[in-house]
């Protein structure tokens, strides 16, 4: 069967099974919309946590970024996964505990302000549409692909159905269906990589088949691949990083506690009945991400080295990488490249009019290698080729058969409008249930209150389609971004709102205040305001990367510390909390059933 039509058929086949679930699974009530009931077994919590967790940056575009960016990639696996853990042991417990359904709420409640609340609100919209931005990036480039359209067309299709079923199911729905995507998703990603590295080192584990020498020789992998890279005059695949080691650091740092204070996933552990369980699906849930997060690195590995193959014939054969006959013809490139050239995410330029392309980094440092390129012949780079694509190729690039093609087709979807779900269901309750039920009007029906929330959703998926269309990265840079906001203005509030029972709400709402306008600041200056390309305002704070040389996506971090100083400060030369206040924070803070020692404080 033709590639196209067994697409429509996987694709198809998936989307009907999601919202048969939606369907049979309909919200009833308010709690079922927002925490399905609080009934949900945590294997299968821990399965929707997954599928909610790993979002179009993890399947779409983290392997690629790490495909780029060699070792330096690392950090979204040290960060995303570090932050989970962290998240799950440090504070989902007592937030369960607390037995609150957002993050605002529990702000509010805990500062005992609805103006720590509303700036819980502001922050949490900020992060969460920058989040979902960079899912309609991904929508756009897995639907542009496999219906055959341009980029902008995919992003307008996936919100249309990203707007269906959100709406029409609530949480309950979602949940279900997550565990559905779940499995698509975990499937389109671990049997292409099964393949490939079977194909190339004749290992079936992707994570074993990453450290193995090549079919046929005994030379490693990774060996092969630092030599081939590094003779194209690219850094070193398994030791680049992304800029200085102190970037890397902060980054990790920012993704981390990013992961920490992101709305979405921290709303999964009110869906199961016992805190107990809320523990425990979180167990799961890295289980399950982890079975993803570990062969990531060897699809970008993998995919990187087919890529470089498909281009330069010498790299398999060992020749000559310069010979003109090694580099591949025009007229003879694969199927797979005329498919996505029609994207736009992959372009060819022939700039010496050899009819051949030329895939290299003509910016390198490296004399070596621009002696060679300038004696063969080369006038620069001719293959460009968009970090998204790599994964969502990779099977195409390898040759494998049609129906694995069309799985990671299915399974690209899946993750993009997963997350998406989610987001735009804290974006809703968001609206709904902390601004309008808890601040402007309080006596607001069920009813209505449901029907500003499926409002709000509406408007999110509008703002974040139009900003799609120009999106201020790849889709794992946009997303790192949303990070970076949750982490400079939600993670400190949370963090002393459980473990600083003096912290009181002065100190948190100027926290979180100026941590969210400093991080803004920093990333508008290299982004453009509000991500709206021509506004940047770079020179205006020293050129790029001009704080230590941390990057934009980088910065969260630094704005999480700005947000602990500014609170301490604000906190100390302002009145404690009042007393129930402090009493509530320390019985949070106690497991059930265990006494306080009279004496022993």
């Amino acid at each position: 069967m033709e590639l196209q039509t067994l697409t429509y058929i996987v694709v198809g086949a998936s989307f009907a099974l999601y919202l048969g679930i939606a369907a049979w699974a309909r919200a009833g009530s308010t709690s079922e919309f927002y925490v399905a009931g609080g009934g949900v077994h945590p294997v299968t919590n821990g399965m929707a946590t997954a599928a909610d967790w790993m979002s179009a940056a993890s399947f779409i575009s983290m392997a690629g970024l790490i495909a780029n960016m060699g070792y330096g990639g690392g950090l979204f696996l040290m960060g995303w996964t570090g932050g989970y853990v962290l998240l799950a042991m440090l504070l989902a417990p007592y937030l369960r505990k607390f037995g609150k359904f957002t993050v605002p709420q529990f702000i509010g409640d805990r500062f005992y302000s609805k103006s720590a609340s509303t700036v819980a609100v502001l922050c949490l919209l900020t992060a969460s549409i920058t989040y979902v931005i960079g899912q309609m990036t991904g929508v756009g480039v897995a639907f542009s692909r496999f219906l055959g359209v341009s980029n902008e067309a995919g992003i307008y299709i996936g919100m249309a159905i990203v707007f269906m079923y959100a709406v029409f199911g609530g949480m309950k729905g979602i949940t279900y269906t997550q565990v559905a995507q779940y499995v698509v998703l975990i499937l389109a990603y671990t049997i292409p990589a099964i393949f490939i590295s079977l194909q190339l080192t004749g290992n079936a584990i992707p994570q074993l088949g990453l450290g193995s020498d090549l079919v046929g020789s005994n030379v490693s992998l990774l060996e092969k691949l630092n030599h081939v890279v590094k003779d194209l005059g690219f850094d070193e695949y398994t030791t680049s990083l992304p800029g200085s080691r102190l970037n890397m650091f902060v980054y990790t740092v920012s993704l981390m506690i990013g992961t920490a204070g992101l709305p979405h996933v921290i709303v999964r552990f009110f869906t199961v009945p016992k805190v107990k369980d809320a523990r425990s699906s979180a167990g799961w849930a890295l289980v399950f991400i982890a079975i993803l997060y570990t062969t990531a690195p060897a699809v970008a590995a993998m995919a990187k080295y087919n890529l470089h193959a498909t281009v330069n014939t010498a790299v398999t054969t060992g020749g000559d990488l310069y010979a003109a006959e090694s580099s591949l013809q025009n007229e003879q490139r694969p199927d797979w490249m005329k498919r996505w050239e029609k994207t736009g995410l992959l372009k060819f330029e022939d700039k010496n009019g050899d009819g051949r392309i030329q895939y290299y980094n003509d910016k390198t440092k490296d004399a070596d290698a621009k002696a060679k390129a300038e004696a063969a012949g080369w006038k620069g780079n001719e293959l460009t080729v968009n970090a998204d694509i790599i994964v969502l190729a990779n099977p195409e690039i390898a040759l494998l058969p049609n129906w694995v093609i069309a799985l990671v087709a299915a399974g690209g979807l899946a993750a993009a409008l997963s997350t998406a779900a989610g987001l735009l269901l804290a974006i809703s309750s968001a609206v709904s249930h902390d601004l309008i039920k808890n601040v402007f009007n309080p006596n607001i029906s069920d009813k209505g209150e449901l029907m500003a929330g499926k409002i709000s959703m509406a408007g999110a998926i509008v703002l974040a389609g139009y900003l799609g269309l120009n999106p201020p990265g790849f889709a794992a840079g946009t997303v790192a971004l949303a990070f970076g906001i949750a982490a400079s203005s939600l993670f400190p509030a949370i963090m002393m709102g459980i473990f600083s029972k003096k912290m009181n709400k002065e100190g948190a709402i100027a926290g979180m205040l100026s941590g969210l306008f400093v991080t803004l600041f920093y990333v508008f200056a290299h982004k453009g305001l509000f991500f709206i390309k021509g506004t940047e305002f770079v020179d205006l704070i020293g050129g790029p990367n001009a704080f230590f040389g941390i990057t934009p996506e980088a910065f969260g971090a630094i704005g999480a510390l700005v947000n602990f100083t500014v609170a301490f400060v604000v906190d100390k030369v302002t009145k404690e909390p009042p007393v129930h206040i402090q009493a509530l924070v320390e019985s949070v803070r106690i497991p059930r059933g265990a006494k306080a020692v009279d004496g022993a404080h």
